[in-house]
């Protein structure tokens, strides 16, 4: 009888052991069609894998692509802004000159708020 008890205590534990630790059940025995369905569907993963990573890179070039003409036009327009920098302080040096010399600008009538019909011809840019 503790042949049984013994028996009867080894089928307890493998039920109870861990669920990672239990043998995988053999599986039936597999007809050439499951075979190949098998491999058919391995492929089929195989190449729609592929397709996917394929896509992911074509997509990551794109980006790469859009991020070199952002930063060229990005490049551009900060040269832009030290031309129109530069072009705006030397117009605003120049107002300044004209500014000094401006018979518009001396006169004291020229603070009374008469309309004039036209501008000094010397003080229109030539």
């Amino acid at each position: 009888m503790s042949q049984g008890l013994l028996a009867a205590g080894s089928v307890l534990q493998s039920s109870v052991a861990a669920p990672g630790n239990q043998p995988r059940p053999q599986p039936f025995p597999q007809s050439p069609e499951d075979d190949d369905r098998k491999v058919r569907r391995r492929e089929k993963n195989r190449v729609a894998a592929q397709r996917s990573r394929k896509k992911q890179t074509q997509k990551a070039d794109k980006l790469h692509e859009e991020y070199e003409c952002l930063e060229q036009e990005n490049a551009v327009l900060r040269r832009e802004i030290g031309k129109l920098t530069e072009e705006l302080k030397h117009l605003s040096e120049t107002l300044k000159e004209h500014e000094k010399m401006c018979p518009l600008l001396l006169c004291p009538m020229n603070f009374v708020s008469v309309p004039r019909p036209d501008p000094v011809p010397g003080c229109l840019p030539r």
